[in-house]
């Protein structure tokens, strides 16, 4: 029973799971915060500034979608990983086209990590730029003046961030009612969406970076798996009976593998 859990244990890669993990918990995170964020955001544009954008409803969507893809591609990679750790590794790999196709797939998804990671990169600006804006607006809601309703917060000077045919009263918040549902039902709320929505983007990039170095570990095993084998067979053909041949000496040298691989 202890043998089979220690190979079962063997057959585990403990740094793509950690990867794993990681990863869906971000994303998770990411798509949850950023779903509540836009909502908040759309009441907001719609409540306060009389403004719809329908683009806000699909881009939920989005956010639904992109959780979706990186929980089955962070499985993936976690299928990879278990293929290639221990003594999984010897068996799947053991003929030259399965080696071959585990290299393919090894590098395949390095090429979708790295470019993931790039756009994950642009997801965390446009976050940062998003909660600094927010931050303004909640600044703008500490004033004093606002606060004791004897003045209105005037978006005129950002005109830029409102479509064309917003006019200037709309860009306006005035009134008891107006300020309420413009800092405190939704700025407030929408700032600590978007902070946490920040902190996840960082969590998924880290996990992306860690899947890279998972799956060049992985990579370079199949590869060394393949001329290990090769030098295997060498040795067998060399001495195929004796006992005390060296070949004793390349299972130790297995087996001291098969626990130094669990990526």
């Amino acid at each position: 029973m202890g043998n089979m859990c220690n190979d079962c244990m063997t057959r585990v890669p403990y740094a793509t799971l950690i990867a794993t993990i990681m990863c869906c918990l971000g994303v998770g995170i990411f798509c949850g915060t950023m779903f509540r964020g836009a909502t908040l955001t759309a009441l907001l544009m719609d409540q306060v500034f009389h403004l719809r954008l329908s683009w806000l409803e699909a881009l939920q969507l989005i956010f639904a979608s992109i959780g979706a893809s990186m929980a089955a591609l962070g499985f993936m990679i976690l299928c990879v990983g278990c293929l290639a750790t221990g003594a999984t590794r010897h068996k799947v790999y053991r003929a030259w086209s399965t080696r071959v196709g585990g290299r393919i797939s090894c590098a395949v998804f390095m090429v979708i990590t790295y470019i993931l990671q790039f756009a994950w990169l642009l997801i965390f600006a446009f976050l940062v730029i998003t909660t600094f804006v927010f931050t303004i607006f909640w600044g703008l809601c500490e004033n004093p003046r606002v606060g004791s309703h004897s003045d209105c917060i005037d978006f005129n000077q950002f005109s830029f961030m409102f479509p064309n045919y917003t006019r200037n009263e709309d860009m306006k918040v005035c009134g008891p009612q107006e300020v309420k549902l413009f800092c405190k039902d939704y700025v407030e709320k929408a700032e600590v969406m978007f902070i946490l929505a920040t902190v996840a983007s960082i969590l998924v990039v880290l996990s992306l970076i860690h899947y890279l170095m998972c799956l060049s570990a992985n990579y370079a095993h199949i590869r060394d798996h393949e001329k290990f084998q090769e030098l295997q067979e060498l040795q067998y053909l060399q001495d195929p009976g004796d006992g005390d041949s060296p070949q004793h000496g390349m299972d130790t040298l297995s087996s001291h593998n098969h626990s130094k691989d669990r990526f």
